[in-house]
Parts: structure tokens; sequence; C-alpha cells
């Protein structure tokens, strides 16, 4: 089966090729070095410094970052457009509410959630979907609540279709990187203001360096 990454349709049928795949290969944190953990760590401590809980994992796939954030104390809501995803996460979290939503289109009231968190789930964006998904969390965002994004540290686009064709799958998937000024440009342009940014190198078999900033609704 050949799949073209790129438009919404194309990236939800996509990962719902490779879901129980992703599911069975990526079963918690094995991905995850402990500086990036850290930085979720340090998103909750600041979510509920600022007396909250409730966080929205914003493209929560099959619910390992949303099981990570529950164990520390939260309540997690996740959303994401992979009907396959979203069956995993229920099947290995049935604790976990999970819906199918798009991130650029949220289901929630204003000022909602204490907490949004983008691991890896813009990367899927151009910059201009991207920017929508951001605004998005800014409104469902309350004031003085945090932002959480990560993503692959380099430029323009990628098409990671060949490590999944490596697993048998044809389907190719484009990938957005973007370093740490093009997020914050981002950020702003959501009216979320910069409170921590993390860089690293790539780790083991990684081939790319890996970008996390965390950033706050203005009060």
């Amino acid at each position: 089966m050949s799949v073209k990454g790129g438009s919404r349709d194309e990236v939800r049928t996509a990962y719902d090729t490779i879901a129980e795949d992703y599911a069975s290969t990526f079963p918690a944190t094995e991905a995850e070095a402990p500086v990036d953990l850290a930085m979720v760590d340090h998103f909750v401590g600041c979510v509920m410094a600022g007396g909250g809980t409730l966080v929205l994992d914003a493209g929560c796939g099959t619910g390992r970052m949303g099981r990570f954030l529950t164990d520390r104390g939260c309540s997690v809501v996740g959303v994401d457009l992979s009907p396959g995803m979203l069956a995993m996460a229920r099947r290995d979290h049935p604790d976990l509410d999970v819906r199918e939503a798009s991130i650029t289109d949220l289901p929630f009231e204003d000022a909602s959630f204490d907490g949004v968190m983008f691991w890896y789930s813009l990367i899927h964006l151009p910059d201009a979907d991207a920017a929508v998904a951001l605004g998005e969390a800014a409104r469902v965002l309350r004031p003085g609540g945090y932002v959480l994004v990560a993503s692959q540290k380099g430029e323009g686009t990628h098409d990671v279709g060949a490590r999944l064709r490596e697993r048998g799958y044809e389907v190719d998937l484009l990938r957005w990187h973007r370093g740490p000024r093009e997020l914050l440009t981002l950020l702003r342009g959501a009216g979320l203001e910069r409170v921590a940014r993390l860089v690293r190198e790539p780790l083991g078999r990684e081939r790319e360096g890996q970008v996390f900033v965390l950033a706050r609704r203005p009060a």
C-alpha cells in the first residue's frame, strides 16, 4: 500500500496504516532520552505550580505520552486525527480520555486547559497550519497556562517514508523540521511567551537533533 503524506487525510491514512506496529515498537517512552523527559517533567511542574492539572495531549497517538503525564498527576485529554492510533490508545490505556479531532480545529471551549503538549505532533504541518494549531492551543489554554512543543531540529521537509518502507510499509509521509528560532516565531505569533528551551544533538540512532520549547500564555 502506498500512501503519500501531506494533507490531513493522507497523514491520517498513513498513521492508520502503521498504528499497530507503532504501538508495539514504542509502548512507552523508549524513544525519549532522559533529558527529553526532563522537559516534560518541567512542563508538568510549571502547570501544577500554577494550580492546574488538566493537560491536552495534542496529537496523542497511541497514548504513550498521555500515560507519562497521567503517571505524574495530570488529568489528560488526548486528541488525534488517526482512528487507528486512537484504537491502540484505547486498547493499551483504557483509562485515558482520547478523542478523534484535528489539532488545527480543537473541539473545546476557550480557556479549558492548564497545559497543552505537542509532542512531535506539529511535525506533519507546514508553517501556516502549525500556526493555526498553536493559535488553537492558545485559545483553549487558560491565562497563565503552558505549552510544550517537541520537534526534530533542522529546516525544510523530509520524507520519512524510507524508514517505514524498511518495516514493510509503502508509505510516504512528509515531516517538517524546525529549529528553536522557527518554533519561537510560531509561538510568539500565537501570543505565547518563551519560558525555556532545550536543543540537543542526535543520540544513538537518531539522525537529527531535537528541539523542545516551553511557552506560556500571559496571565
